[in-house]
């Protein structure tokens, strides 16, 4: 511990601002390394929000997200604790670790844009849910008077929508219903469904 100490007192300030950045900023990248392996393993419903793709579709090249300042600050102070040890000035040293940071942080905005892109592919087909049957599970205001929600089986798994009517009464709770338009993304319209006799 004494040596820990001595070391610490005998490095100058820069050499502490980037080793006060390097062992936590390494840790979190750690740690967010093995929580994601441990989510695509176990959990085929695990979503990252930071390649969470937006509702009209579109795939964001997101470069300020919290893993990219994660991975900028890693980057950032080893390359600057690498730099100083090997003698280059402060203004080269920060110019060097700058860089490198930014550079780390286009690389990992890259990676997950493209994976962002295949996931597309497998994510929900919201245009399939025309014609599909559901039930209501907050009352639906007729005449369009507002929203309520309806659960709806699509592609295997149960999702909830906001949902809107046409129909003059309300949809009460717990009411089959039927898709008959979507409106966008999270929002439908529906009718009650009735039972052919």
């Amino acid at each position: 511990m004494d040596d820990l100490s001595s070391w610490w007192f005998a490095l100058d300030t820069l050499d502490k601002i980037y080793w006060g950045l390097a062992i936590p900023s390494s840790l979190m990248f750690l740690f967010q390394l093995i929580t994601t392996f441990i989510g695509g393993a176990f959990d085929t419903d695990y979503t990252d929000p930071d390649l969470e793709i937006e509702n009209d579709g579109g795939v964001g090249f997101q470069f300020f997200t919290f893993k990219n300042m994660v991975a900028f600050f890693v980057l950032f102070s080893w390359t600057g604790i690498a730099s100083l040890d090997s003698g280059y000035s402060m203004l080269t040293t920060i110019i060097i670790s700058v860089v490198s940071g930014l550079a780390m942080m286009t690389i990992m905005a890259f990676m997950f844009y493209q994976i962002s892109k295949l996931h597309q592919s497998g994510t929900l087909k919201i245009e399939r849910a025309v014609g599909k049957i559901g039930e209501a599970y907050l009352r639906i205001p007729g005449g369009r008077g507002g929203f309520g929600k309806i659960q709806l089986t699509i592609q295997g798994s149960v999702h909830e929508f906001d949902a809107l009517t046409d129909q003059e009464t309300d949809i009460p709770t717990g009411t089959i219903i039927q898709i008959t338009e979507v409106i966008d993304q999270n929002k439908m319209l529906v009718i009650t469904n009735s039972p052919k006799k």
